[in-house]
C-alpha cells in the first residue's frame, strides 16, 4: 500500500466515525422515539416534520453496517434503536408492507407501498441480522421480499412496478419524488431492488431468491443499461418503452459498482463477466461528468444539451467508490488520481468542518446549496458507505 493509500484509508475511517457521530448526537428523538424526521442547513431540528421510511431504514443499513468495522456498542445500539422504531411504527403487520412515512407522533401519515423504501428495508434488516442474529428481523426481510414478488413483479415483461396503495392495490402517483417521470418502471427502484435482494441472499441462502437476482440483473443489463453510450435508461412504461430523461452521472458511478457486486454475490459467473465489462464502460461514461476540481457534476440535460454542474454529496460519494472499483478492474492509476481528487473536493466543499456531516452539495459558484442536514431523502448511506468500501478494498 503506497503512504498515499494509507493516508486515504485514514482519513476515510474517521470520516466514518465523524458521519456516525453526527448522527448519534444530533438525530436521536428522545421525545417521539425514533429518530428527528429533519434538520435544516443551519442545523435546526424541525421537531414536527414527518419521519421518513428512507431515513430510517438507511440508518438500520448505515449503523448495522458500521459496527462490523467499528465494533463500537454504541453504534449497535444505534442500529438496534431504528431496527425496533421501523419494525413497532413502519412495519404494517396487516398488509404486510412498509408506511412510506409517519408523523412526527409515530401515527401512520402516508401509507402507500413504494417499492423502493420496501427495498431499503429489506437492505437494512438484513444486515441488521447480521450483527444481532434477531430472527425478527430475518422474517421481516424475507416477508417484504415475498410482498415485491406477489404484488410488484410483471411476470408477462419481467421487472418491477413502483408503488402500490397500502392494500396493494394500484395507485396513480408512482413517483419517488416531484423531480421524476411518473412512470411504472424505474432505473432507480430496480437498482435498489437488487441490491437489497442480494444483501438478503448473504444471510438467507433461498435457491429461488438466487434466481431473480439473476433475472433481475439480466433485466436490468437488457433494458436499463446503454451499451453504447454508457449511460443508464431511467424511466419506462410497463411494457419498456422508454421515457427519455436525463443522464445522472450519480446514478452512472453507484449502478456500475453495485451491479458488479450484486452479480458477484449471485455467484453467476456469466453475469460477474459481463457487469465488469459493463462497470469499466460506465465509469468511463461517468467521466463526462467530471469537473476540473475533482468534482462529479449532477447530471446531463440532454434537451439543453448542458451539464447541471451542481455537485451534490451523494454523487460524489458513489464517484469515490465507483471510480476506485475501475482502478481496481483496471489497474489504471488515472482512476486512482480522480478518486484522490474527488476526495479533495468533498474535504474542501461538502464535509461540514464545524458540525459534522456532508453539506447537501454545492453550486457551481461554491455556494452552498441550503438543504437539509438530515431529512427524508438526506442519509448516512451513500457517505458511510462509499467509507466503509474503500476501507474494505484498500488492502495493505
Amino acid at each position: 500500500m503506497t503512504t498515499k493509500l494509507k493516508q486515504l484509508k485514514t482519513e476515510l475511517s474517521a470520516e466514518l466515525n465523524s458521519i456516525l457521530g453526527y448522527w448519534s448526537k444530533n438525530a436521536v428523538d428522545n421525545k417521539n422515539k425514533g429518530f428527528i424526521g429533519q434538520i435544516d442547513h443551519n442545523e435546526n431540528i424541525i421537531p414536527d416534520a414527518d419521519k421518513g421510511a428512507v431515513l430510517n431504514t438507511r440508518i438500520l443499513w448505515t449503523f448495522s453496517a458500521s459496527y462490523q468495522n467499528t465494533k463500537n456498542d454504541e453504534h449497535k445500539k444505534t442500529a438496534t434503536r431504528a431496527f425496533e422504531f421501523l419494525s413497532n411504527y413502519f412495519y404494517d403487520p396487516e398488509f404486510g408492507g412498509l408506511f412510506w412515512s409517519i408523523n412526527s407522533d409515530t401515527t401512520p401519515k402516508d401509507t402507500k407501498n413504494q417499492i423502493y423504501a420496501l427495498a431499503f428495508a429489506i437492505y437494512g434488516f438484513s444486515e441488521y441480522y447480521v450483527i444481532s442474529k434477531d430472527e425478527k428481523a430475518l422474517a421481516i426481510a424475507i416477508n417484504l421480499y415475498l410482498k415485491i414478488q406477489k404484488h410488484s413483479y410483471d411476470p408477462i415483461n419481467k421487472g418491477y412496478l413502483e408503488a402500490f396503495t397500502r392494500d396493494w392495490q394500484p395507485i396513480e402517483d408512482l413517483r419517488l419524488s416531484d423531480k421524476d417521470a411518473n412512470e411504472k418502471k424505474t432505473m432507480n427502484t430496480h437498482l435498489h431492488i437488487v441490491e437489497a435482494y442480494a444483501n438478503l441472499y448473504k444471510v438467507w441462502k433461498d435457491k429461488k431468491l438466487q434466481n431473480t437476482i439473476i433475472e433481475l440483473l439480466q433485466t436490468i443489463e437488457k433494458h436499463f443499461i446503454n451499451t453504447k453510450t454508457g449511460h443508464l435508461r431511467l424511466f419506462f412504461d410497463e411494457n419498456w418503452n422508454e421515457k427519455p430523461d436525463v443522464i445522472s452521472y450519480g446514478h452512472d458511478t453507484e449502478a456500475a459498482w453495485l451491479l458488479l457486486q450484486c452479480a458477484e454475490i449471485s455467484e453467476n459467473q456469466t453475469l460477474i463477466a459481463k457487469y465488469k465489462k459493463h462497470a469499466i464502460q460506465m465509469t468511463k461514461a461517468a467521466e463526462k461528468g467530471l469537473d476540473s476540481d475533482g468534482g462529479l457534476s449532477y447530471e446531463f440535460d440532454p434537451v439543453k444539451k448542458k451539464i447541471v454542474t451542481e455537485k451534490h454529496w451523494w454523487v460524489q460519494a458513489e464517484a469515490l467508490i465507483g471510480f476506485y472499483n475501475a482502478y481496481q478492474l483496471t489497474g489504471d492509476e488515472k482512476y486512482l488520481e480522480i478518486v484522490y481528487k474527488n476526495w479533495e473536493f468533498i474535504k474542501k466543499y461538502i464535509l461540514d468542518p464545524k458540525n459534522g456531516e456532508w453539506f447537501w452539495g454545492v453550486y457551481q459558484d461554491y455556494s452552498l446549496i441550503e438543504k437539509d442536514k438530515a431529512g427524508f431523502w438526506k442519509c448516512p448511506y451513500h457517505n458511510s458507505r462509499a467509507c466503509l468500501e474503500l476501507i474494505k478494498r484498500i488492502k495493505p
